[in-house]
């Protein structure tokens, strides 16, 4: 099963990261949407699985929930938006890792793309950084992968540089 991953897209997609979104089995955002648009863009591309962000709106709240647990190809996964990056976790997140144990624990927020295997919760922690404009990020980022009952196999991380804008 392909999926794509992207975060903080603060109200903007755009083709150059639809692209790589196209054959997709599944699409998975992890927060910080800023508009419906984007999601209902994306859900036309493939089945969308999506949590909200800080800076959501209640639309997008009432449409998405904060945390995202579930299973699929025999994994368990739990997406959230505000989760840290290991060693220092958001307060009240490892505690919850270290119980549940996910074997992939998926966050945004930081704009910093994270692929790392953890020992903290022995799982993969997983960030694609952020897909949209807003931010100091130079490189906007998502991921691609695919998910096996092994885990994430052949991940990709893809950047796309953001235009400069002379005046």
């Amino acid at each position: 099963m392909k999926i794509g991953l992207l975060s903080d897209t603060h109200s903007h997609i755009d083709e150059r990261v639809l692209k790589h979104l196209d054959n997709c089995d599944e699409i998975w955002h992890a927060g910080d949407i800023g508009s419906l648009e984007v999601t209902d863009t994306l859900a036309e591309i493939a089945p969308l699985r999506a949590v909200y962000g800080n800076i959501d709106g209640a639309d997008i709240r009432a449409e998405f929930p904060r945390d995202l647990n579930f299973e699929l190809k025999g994994q368990t996964i739990w997406i959230t938006h505000i989760g840290g990056r290991p060693p220092k976790f958001a307060s009240g997140i490892l505690s919850k890792l270290k119980e549940t144990k996910p074997n992939i624990f998926i966050c945004g927020h930081s704009h910093i793309l994270i692929a790392k295997s953890c020992q903290e919760f022995e799982g993969l922690h997983l960030n694609p950084g952020a897909a949209g404009l807003y931010g100091n990020h130079a490189v906007r980022t998502l991921m691609r992968f695919k998910l096996t009952q092994k885990g994430v196999k052949d991940l990709e991380v893809i950047e796309i540089k953001r235009k400069s804008v002379y005046l």
